[in-house]
């Protein structure tokens, strides 16, 4: 399969969140969670080296529909609903197209 639509996410944690909202994407690769799903072929959790409060998600999706249904189901809108409080600020968001590259990732 091949990577058409991406984006990027910062997500600025409030004081101290950093490690639980990490945490909480990570559960995004647990079986049944959007980045265990077929359509889900980069999905890299980092954080930043200079403020371990701001964290960083790329994904990259077979297509921008399969993003959108698959972000709509009951488990990816409970992992946001628990994110959303740990949040100091909206994230931002930049979308991409991909166009070549490399993702080899494990769990940590």
């Amino acid at each position: 399969m091949i990577a058409t639509y991406g984006f990027s996410a910062t997500l600025t944690a409030k004081p101290a969140a950093g490690d639980r909202v990490i945490d909480l994407l990570l559960t995004g690769m647990d079986q049944g969670s959007p980045g265990a799903s077929e359509h889900c072929l980069v999905y890299l959790v980092s954080r930043s080296a200079s403020d371990p409060d701001v964290v960083h998600v790329t994904e990259g999706w077979t297509s921008e529909e399969d993003h959108h249904r698959v972000f709509a189901g009951e488990t990816a809108q409970a992992i946001v609903a628990q994110i959303g409080p740990l949040l100091a600020k909206e994230p931002e968001y930049t979308d991409h197209v991909p166009v070549g590259g490399k993702v080899a990732l494990g769990k940590p």
